[in-house]
């Protein structure tokens, strides 16, 4: 018997609190404030939201966790901070099409479901490690609509000093923090209309308000809908999203909530292929076709909430404390293929879960400064916890599966997916708990009028991770751990405009649980009540970033190295190692009037250095290119007034899909073109935007892997046209 699907009732939006719009200058004397200037603020921080860049597509700075908001140029990483204009005009729908802009970042795929996953420097980073407003395990877990978020953080190395251990283990290659909307100051109502390839519409309604004495209370709803076929063929999308957010701004204290909603189904949706054992590298379908089994479908629905808080001390400092809860559904009937020879003749099988998550997290902290002599003191500690609760149920259909091809797909009848089970899909029990707390202190010490900065920290990290028997709940494996992550930094400005910097960092990932059987003898049962150490993986880093006021530029050397596990002589360890390193440089800006340039290059040394047996050492790792090129512009038509048109370039290198560097993807280039208009139409404000992906339809494997030792291939979206158009009223 099948659980009953989600019903489909709208949000019931709870009143969360405030939220903060941020001051463009505060008064830090103990005096109160006899003005309050308000701006649209994503947290409720007297630094408020930091400025827009020139040419609008990026900010001048963004959030590094107990630091605040940093300027990039007091930045000691590699970081850029999308801003919602970049985010409208391109008609991104997720997160991973913002993301499409960095030259440090790909797009893949979670392991045997749709989850977008993005493969920082090399390193993946789920969205169950996307943090919301400096908190992680807030969003919905496989796909982040745009309309919940202002900005797309991207910070690039490891962090787990900055932001605190990712609870899913991402903190290695970066980390993405993504800022709510607030009300601005003047008043905003908007509606949006659009259609998409396939057939799909679109609808959306944005609206913010200021009240009360000199505008402090502030309040932003989104209601979106998305509906129909997309451009692959017989793929179908359902999107339902609603969110609230509030913001008070008081003398000496500053509020925030967000309330959010999103319900999303794929029916028909194209899975991942998984190349068999010996198979050589199939060429891509085309990429429009799809292999799905006409029966599948992924559903998820989540809610969550948060509430900020931050007050005024003495002497210009600052506490805060931040809390959030979600709760998530997702169920899946899924059917993967795995291609058994060069013609793309392949198996697949039945596989239905279901899930259930509740998260509660929070952090408490405190910012303040001090001189000591001529060194200025920013000195921060702050405090952490998480607690993650999840319940899971799945049934498969045989071993043998059935037979079908990724060129010449055949549809079959559903099989039955109670051949094996674990848990009862009709009542789930908890299989997995992680709980994180840590404590953390950094000083940022001043030299030199500000021209040489020094950051030093550390963070005192405990995890408890524990996984428990699908059927009879009781715990299979578990630890607890400590570990203390330090951090260190320098920023030299020579000049105005030059920033120079140095880090060394941390990153720290849960321990990984050994597997039921072992791979080499099937029948030999290994104990699963095994769990490792969590790992600690450490990343050295110098740059240098130049700021012209109009336009900038920056480049990073880094080499991060990260442990691993696997079994060997029936011993189930951490033995072996992967370093990345590499180099980037990237640009953004306004150079000249009229254009927007974003882009840049990396180029990336992923080695398996520590294998089983030394078998592939020295081998690339799985799902990382050696080189990564995105050239973005945005060009404002002379003589058309409001008329700007833009374009896009991404290169990624070849890849490997196995740990042997047997099964080799070909290297993929895609451009993408677009189109802004704006105008007044009926004495509204009317823009329209027209967008075409992968003008060429060019056909390629986009993606090999993204979970460990795994190399599933995802098949590149075909050509994809957007348009829409928004009206104020």
């Amino acid at each position: 018997m099948k659980p009953q699907r989600f019903a489909r009732t709208p949000l019931a939006l709870a009143a969360g609190l405030l939220v903060a719009s941020t001051a463009l200058a505060q008064n830090t004397t103990s005096e109160p404030m006899s003005t309050v200037v308000v701006s649209a603020s994503a947290d409720a921080s007297a630094q408020g939201l930091p400025a827009v860049y020139a040419g609008g597509q990026v900010a001048r700075g963004g959030r590094l966790g107990l630091l605040g908001n940093v300027d990039i140029m007091d930045t000691p990483f590699n970081s850029t901070n999308y801003t919602s204009a970049l985010i409208q005009d391109q008609q991104a729908r997720s997160v991973a099409d913002v993301v499409q802009n960095d030259p440090s970042v790909r797009v893949a795929r979670g392991f045997g479901n749709y989850q977008e996953l993005y493969m920082i420097r090399g390193f993946p980073v789920g969205s169950d490690d996307t943090a919301y407003n400096g908190l992680y395990g807030l969003l919905p877990r496989q796909f982040v609509a745009t309309e919940l978020v202002e900005r797309v953080e991207v910070l690039r190395g490891a962090h787990s000093f900055i932001n605190g251990a990712a609870p899913a283990g991402g903190s290695i290659g970066g980390s993405i923090n993504l800022l709510p909307k607030r009300a601005p100051n003047t008043e905003l109502s908007e509606v949006t209309l659009g259609v998409e390839s396939g057939g799909q519409g679109y609808g959306a309604l944005d609206l913010g308000r200021r009240f009360g004495e000199e505008g402090r209370a502030g309040v932003r709803v989104n209601v979106v809908h998305r509906e129909g076929d997309t451009a692959v063929d017989r793929e179908r999308r359902e999107l339902s999203v609603y969110s609230l957010g509030l913001d008070y701004r008081g003398r000496g204290y500053r509020l925030s909530a967000d309330v959010g909603h999103q319900d999303h189904q794929l029916d028909n949706a194209r899975p991942s292929v998984t190349l068999g054992a010996g198979v050589p590298m199939i060429a891509a379908p085309k990429a429009d076709r799809n292999f799905a089994q006409p029966w599948t479908v992924s559903e998820e629905r989540h809610t969550f909430g948060t509430v900020r808080a931050e007050v005024d001390l003495a002497s210009g400092a600052v506490a805060w404390a931040a809390a959030g809860a979600r709760n998530g559904q997702e169920y899946n009937e899924l059917a993967s293929i795995t291609v058994n020879n060069a013609n793309g003749d392949g198996t697949m099988s039945r596989f239905d879960n279901i899930r259930e998550d509740q998260v509660r997290t929070g952090e408490v902290g405190v910012r303040g400064e001090l001189r000591t002599g001529a060194v200025k003191h920013m000195l921060s500690a702050s405090a952490s916890g998480f607690h993650s609760e999840s319940r899971n149920a799945y049934g498969m259909s045989d071993f043998a599966g059935f037979a079908s091809n990724v060129y010449a797909p055949r549809d079959v009848a559903a099989p039955s997916s109670a051949f094996f089970t674990g848990g009862d899909m009709m009542n789930p029990l908890v299989t997995g708990k992680t709980i994180l707390s840590s404590l953390a202190i950094a000083d940022t010490l001043s030299f030199m009028d500000d021209k040489v900065l020094v950051n030093v920290g550390v963070r005192h990290q405990r995890l408890k991770d524990f996984s428990y028997d699908y059927n009879t709940g009781l715990e299979n494996a578990g630890y607890e751990a400590s570990e203390n992550t330090p951090f260190a930094a320098v920023v030299f400005k020579p000049r105005k405009d030059l920033s120079l910097y140095a880090n060394y960092s941390e990153g720290l990932q849960r321990g990984q649980e050994a597997p039921g059987r072992d791979p080499n003898n099937p029948g030999a049962v290994l104990n699963p009540g095994i769990k490792t150490a969590p790992y600690v993986s450490r990343q050295r880093e110098i740059g240098a970033k130049y700021d012209s006021g109009r336009y900038g530029v920056s480049a990073a050397l880094f080499t991060t190295s990260q442990p691993s596990a696997y079994l060997e002589n029936r011993v189930f360890g951490v033995f072996g190692e992967q370093r990345n390193r590499g180099l980037e440089l990237s640009v953004f800006g306004n150079p000249v009037r009229g254009l927007r340039l974003l882009g840049g290059l990396t180029l990336l040394d992923a080695e398996q250095r520590r294998t089983l047996n030394g078998t592939y050492n020295g081998n690339d790792a799985i799902g990382v290119p050696e080189t990564q090129l995105n050239i973005g512009a945005d060009w404002d038509v002379p003589n058309v007034e409001g008329l700007s048109l833009n374009a896009r370039t991404v290169y990624t290198a070849k890849q490997y899909a196995d740990a042997a560097n047997t099964q080799q993807l070909p290297s993929w280039t895609r451009v993408d073109l677009g189109a802004t208009y704006r105008t007044r139409f009926m004495e509204r404000e009317l823009t329209v935007r027209a967008r075409v992906d992968n003008v060429a339809d060019r056909d390629y494997w986009a993606s090999a892997g993204g979970y460990p030792g795994s190399g599933y291939l995802v098949l590149a979206a075909p050509r994809t046209f957007t348009l829409s158009a928004t009206v104020g009223f």
